[in-house]
Parts: structure tokens; C-alpha cells; sequence
């Protein structure tokens, strides 16, 4: 961000002192936190990432004209929801296959591919948890970020998104989001209670179970072996009998196991023959699938793989075809 020339300092409502001559670190021990609220907010992880350093940006070319009446972390706060309400005006929502058409037959061929914009992403929960997080504090982020949550709040106006995730999943006081959106908290109260009447899977906050079970982690084993040795037999044995599978861009997907299998042995079969690397995803099981490089030598990064869980058995799954996401997980884009 530069450097600063004056060593003022400011102390701000919770008594931290802030010293402008190290800004830089003081605003960066809110980077994750930010992310994961803004992923919230716009479903997309680039996004996120953009929408936050454009936060730092602002907090930092108007650190003068903080007066301390407020914490920085509620400053910062009040300047990440401006910054995703004006990203988010007159833009349509994001969101996954299953929110735009029905199921087809997996006979049917890929279709058309619709922009990035369309969709929901995937993010790292590297991005989004604080380091110094507490177990119960990790559990919630993740929790928070599984995408049928953050699906469902694309549903929300984005006010009533921006209260409930405070409200509900941040657990800020209603006087607190009233002094961040310079409103009443009889306001703040309507706005909660018509975010949590349109949240038709209000539900999902509570369908995670925060860090990865020993169970999950044993399930994402046995996927991707049978997924790599491409034992439809064994796959079979791991998919719920009503599972579904999506691959945006692709607004195409599939409902139930059978389904699924036909894929893979039909339009799918590219798939065969892929080597995989472990990983989580919003709090979700995940791996990378790369598929064999048309050069014959080696692999390339094909789709992440972000598996839904329960019972022991995986009920739906996503493959993110958008390369770039790979990046963010720290993920090559090639093996040998």
C-alpha cells in the first residue's frame, strides 16, 4: 500500500491504539475473516478477493478520517458491505445448476457453456478462516460457507443478505448492524425477519460439522481411489441412490446414481484414466481431478471436485471446470 510518512496514532472505540506507520499489519489480521464475509456476499471467491483489497484500499486512503468513535474491525466491516452492495447493484445473482433448469437424462450432451459471472465458486477455507480462529469459530466459518448456504442466501436482496450473515452467522448485536448501515434497528429487525422468511434453506447453517470428520476424510479416500481406477462397481457402493452431480459452466445436471454412472461411462469417459489430489472446499470433502494431457505425457487440470456428505455417502457433488480456481487452492496445473 506504500509507505506513510506520519507515525499518528488513533485509538478507536475498543481502546486499541492504531499506529498509521504500521496500518498495513493492523488491517491485514482481518483479511480471512473479510474474505469469508464477502464470499458470503457475492458467491464468488475472485470476487471476494477483489471486493476485500478494495476494502483495504479505502481503509487506507481514509485512515485520517477515522476518529476512533468506532472498532476498526467495525469500520472495516462497514466499508466490505459498501464495497459488495455497489458490486452487487443491478447485477444478476450467482448461482449453481440445480437454482436454473431441471435434470436432464445423461444421454444428453454437454450443452452450452454460460459465463463465469453465472456461477457460484468454490474458495479455500485458507482464505476465509483466521488463523488464530478458535475450534467453535472454525466451525462456523465453515458451516457458514457450505455451498447450499451460500447458495440460498444468493436469493436474498442483498441488504437482507448483508443482515442476516451479520445478525445470524457473526452473531453482531442489531445495534451494531444498524450504526454499520446507518439505520434503525427496528429496520435492521424487518430486514432480518423477511431475510429469514426468503432463506428457503435457512437450515443449511447447521448441515456442516466444521473441520473434516475422520468419516469424511476415510469417504474421500475411497472416492478418489475408485475415481482414479474408475471401478464404477465401487462408486456406485459411495453414491447415494439420490445423489446429483452439476459441472458448471455447463448449466446441465444430473439426478440419481444411475444417472451418474451412465455419465461417466458415456459422455464422461474422458474422465477415465485421471489422477486426483485430495483437498477441502468450503468446508467440504474435495479433490482436484486432472485428466490425461492430449500430448499423451503427463496431466492437466481439468475440474475441482466439491463432494456433499451424509450418512457415509456422498448425495451430490459439483465440478468446477474454471481452471483458475486451482490457483487459489495452491493446486498445479499440471503432473507428471
Amino acid at each position: 500500500m506504500g509507505d506513510l510518512a506520519v507515525s499518528d496514532r488513533v485509538t478507536d472505540s475498543s481502546g486499541t491504539v492504531l499506529d498509521k506507520s504500521d496500518l498495513d499489519r493492523q488491517l491485514e489480521q482481518y483479511r480471512a475473516e473479510l474474505t469469508g464475509y464477502c464470499y458470503r456476499m457475492l458467491g464468488s471467491a475472485f470476487d471476494a478477493d477483489d471486493a476485500v483489497q478494495e476494502t483495504m484500499v479505502r481503509a487506507w486512503r481514509n485512515i485520517d478520517r477515522f476518529e476512533g468513535r468506532s472498532a476498526l474491525r467495525s469500520w472495516l466491516y462497514r466499508i466490505a458491505t459498501n464495497v459488495c452492495l455497489d458490486t452487487l447493484r443491478g447485477r444478476q445473482r450467482r448461482a449453481m445448476p440445480m437454482d436454473m433448469s431441471p435434470a436432464v437424462p445423461a444421454t444428453t450432451p454437454p450443452g452450452r457453456q454460460l459465463p463465469e459471472a453465472t456461477w457460484l465458486t468454490p474458495i479455500p477455507d485458507a482464505m476465509i478462516t483466521p488463523e488464530v480462529a478458535d475450534p467453535a469459530e472454525r466451525a462456523v466459518a465453515h458451516d457458514s460457507v457450505r455451498l447450499a448456504f451460500v447458495a440460498a442466501l444468493q436469493h436474498l436482496p442483498p441488504r437482507q443478505r448483508a443482515v442476516l450473515i451479520l445478525r445470524e452467522v457473526l452473531c453482531w448485536q442489531a445495534s451494531e448492524v444498524a450504526e454499520l448501515l446507518e439505520t434503525s434497528v427496528a429496520s435492521v429487525n424487518s430486514l432480518l425477519q423477511r431475510a429469514r422468511a426468503g432463506l428457503a434453506s435457512s437450515d443449511q447453517l447447521d448441515s456442516g460439522g466444521g473441520e473434516l470428520s475422520e468419516e469424511d476424510q476415510d469417504l474421500l479416500a475411497r472416492y478418489t481411489k475408485a475415481f482414479e481406477a474408475y471401478d464404477m462397481k465401487a462408486l456406485v457402493a459411495l453414491l447415494h441412490e439420490d445423489a446429483s452431480q452439476s459441472m458448471p459452466p455447463y448449466e446441465m445436471w444430473l439426478s440419481g446414481r444411475d444417472q451418474i454412472i451412465t455419465w461417466f461411462t458415456g459422455y464422461g469417459i474422458g474422465c477415465k484414466d485421471s489422477r486426483t489430489i485430495s483437498t477441502v472446499a468450503n468446508g467440504m470433502p474435495a479433490f482436484a481431478q486432472y485428466r490425461p494431457a492430449a500430448s499423451g505425457s503427463g496431466y492437466e487440470a481439468w475440474g475441482l471436485h466439491v463432494l456433499d456428505v451424509s450418512e457415509g455417502r456422498v448425495t451430490h457433488f459439483d465440478v468446477f471446470l474454471d481452471t483458475r480456481i486451482f490457483a487459489l487452492f495452491g493446486l498445479p496445473l499440471t503432473l507428471d
